[in-house]
């Protein structure tokens, strides 16, 4: 009389265990876990606080001496703002700079830059309501392209534009307002290297190469040459104009002069 009870309170009390999902009635391969070698896991770098190695410090690291193992470890752990371009490759294999290290270039390279970030900020000091040769003209050479950025100040300073009203106490007797304009596009770049760019000012709004700036316009103008890299951790130009008080039309701004400085990393 015994085992019929146990068997009824075993039925009770066992738990109805679920299926196994259904697997593909195929092949079947079988792989022995064993013989996994743990020295072939995936190596895992922490990132390097410094900057990013360049070419030249390559060139500079593989005549001194260095290992290959080492500049490769380096370049996985600060990444390299390198010209992993064909003849940037090239360039290295020359500077005598091991294979391995050429390849590690091309595998952690920083991607190549398209384009860089302007930033524009315009300064108008003292009262007025309007900018004598209301247009501001950037002309950047491209390779084959002069790419030309145009803004129409007076429109700008007519809106409710966002902008700072800020004291210059440059003259603890004067007290200047000084009203600023800020704005930041993007530029599209197709070459590498040096470019020429030329800020000028002018009353003529359909300019579209510096070759149409006016004798009085050119003596004005301020060019700067810009050395556009192949990679960076970032490509920020940052371009300043500067307006004053007209000292025979108050009403207006005249233009002074600009600044001009970029910064890559």
């Amino acid at each position: 009389m015994l085992a019929p009870v146990l068997l009824m309170v075993l039925t009770q009390v066992a738990p109805s265990l679920p299926r196994p999902p259904a697997f593909p009635q195929g092949r079947v391969e079988t792989i022995n876990v064993v013989s996994w070698n743990s020295n072939d896991l995936p190596k895992v770098f922490e990132r390097s606080e410094q900057l990013p190695l360049s070419d030249d410090e390559l060139v500079k690291l593989a005549k001194a001496g260095f290992d290959a193992a080492d500049m490769v470890k380096m370049i996985q752990e600060r990444r390299c703002a390198c010209d992993a371009s064909a003849d940037g490759l090239i360039r290295l294999k020359k500077e005598g700079v091991p294979k391995e290290v050429i390849n590690a270039v091309s595998l952690h390279g920083l991607k190549p830059n398209r384009s860089l970030v302007l930033q524009l900020t315009m300064d108008f000091t003292g009262e007025g309501r309007e900018a004598r040769n209301s247009f501001l003209y950037v002309f950047i050479d491209d390779g084959g392209i002069t790419r030309v950025f145009s803004a129409n100040l007076n429109d700008f300073l007519s809106r409710n534009n966002p902008y700072d009203v800020m004291t210059d106490r440059s003259d603890l007797l004067i007290t200047k307002k000084v009203r600023r304009i800020q704005m930041a596009g993007e530029v599209p770049l197709k070459t590498y290297g040096a470019h020429q760019v030329l800020v000028a000012t002018s009353a003529n709004p359909a300019i579209t190469h510096p070759s149409q700036l006016n004798d009085n316009e050119r003596r004005t103008a301020q060019s700067y040459t810009l050395d556009y890299p192949r990679a960076s951790l970032q490509s920020v130009c940052r371009l300043t104009a500067g307006y004053k008080r007209d000292a025979l039309l108050a009403y207006q701004w005249r233009y002074m002069g600009s600044r001009f400085e970029c910064e890559w990393n």
